[in-house]
């Protein structure tokens, strides 16, 4: 059975304190968080399966991701395979619901690349197989090489940047969008309209951001978090329901911004 990710997981990039991200990865499965984000290239690893292993809730109740970065991992048919296993040591875990290309560059070459992801999924080693900043044309080519599904996409998203063809393209496809910096690094926090909205509905501009990333279908959030404060607050976006009114009105804003570059090209 295919899991179904919850609107808010945990996103723990730029978190690299070893003892503040374990402090704040157990404080959040503690919480109600069940989906938990990392990345080789994000340093932290080791810290996260600390925050695991010390949180009380079993292995079999969480959905953990990570990812092969094609440059301080490497995105060959062997090195996907020796960064899959040396991760899954780090995190301390037999195996990775969720294993992501970070970004489709470097030594990216989707037979290859995706052929050993096919590889560690045989071997029990991987549930579901993920990618991360791919624009259309390259999830075409994924699917065509692909025996198993791909169940995800990572991508940065946010009011400033709705990714509407990407959206689109996972309801078509029928797999998850993950918005990663869904209150567009804060910045969005201090738009007026976004507060002006959460003003009316009592609650934070963080909250009107995750739910209106939330409020599109097959789309989730995972926002990074390290205060208990801000790790209820995000949660609590589950269980926001902007009206359409207002969902018009955040999509409504005219502002373009990306704020994360794609690692080695430029975006096409």
């Amino acid at each position: 059975m295919v899991p179904s990710l919850p609107p808010i997981g945990l996103g723990t990039w730029e978190n690299d304190d070893p003892t503040q991200c374990a402090r704040s990865v157990r404080t959040a499965i503690e919480l109600g968080y069940r989906h938990v984000d990392t990345a080789e290239h994000y340093g932290n690893e080791s810290a996260v399966g600390d925050g695991i292993a010390t949180a009380d809730v079993p292995r079999d109740e969480l959905f953990l991701a990570t990812k092969v970065h094609p440059i301080s991992g490497g995105l060959t048919h062997d090195e996907v395979l020796e960064e899959a296993e040396a991760s899954m040591d780090r995190l301390g875990v037999d195996y990775l619901d969720l294993l992501y290309v970070h970004w489709p560059v470097g030594e990216y070459e989707a037979d290859e690349t995706l052929g050993a992801f096919e590889h560690l999924v045989e071997a029990d080693r991987v549930r579901h197989i993920g990618v991360s900043n791919f624009d259309v044309g390259l999830l075409d080519e994924a699917r065509e090489v692909l025996e198993s599904p791909l169940f995800a996409h990572q991508v940065e998203m946010h009011p400033f940047l709705p990714q509407r063809e990407l959206v689109e393209d996972a309801q078509r496809r029928d797999y998850t969008l993950v918005a990663y910096s869904p209150l567009a690094r804060g910045a969005a926090l201090a738009n007026p309209v976004i507060c002006d909205i959460a003003e009316q509905y009592e609650t934070s501009p963080a909250q009107v951001c995750l739910a209106w990333v939330t409020s599109h279908e097959n789309v989730v959030a995972v926002p990074k978090a390290t205060s208990r404060a801000h790790l209820e607050d995000n949660l609590g976006a589950a269980a926001l329901e902007l009206d359409d009114e207002d969902i018009a009105r955040i999509d409504d804003i005219d502002r373009r911004t990306r704020f994360v570059e794609r690692d080695g090209a430029p975006w096409q």
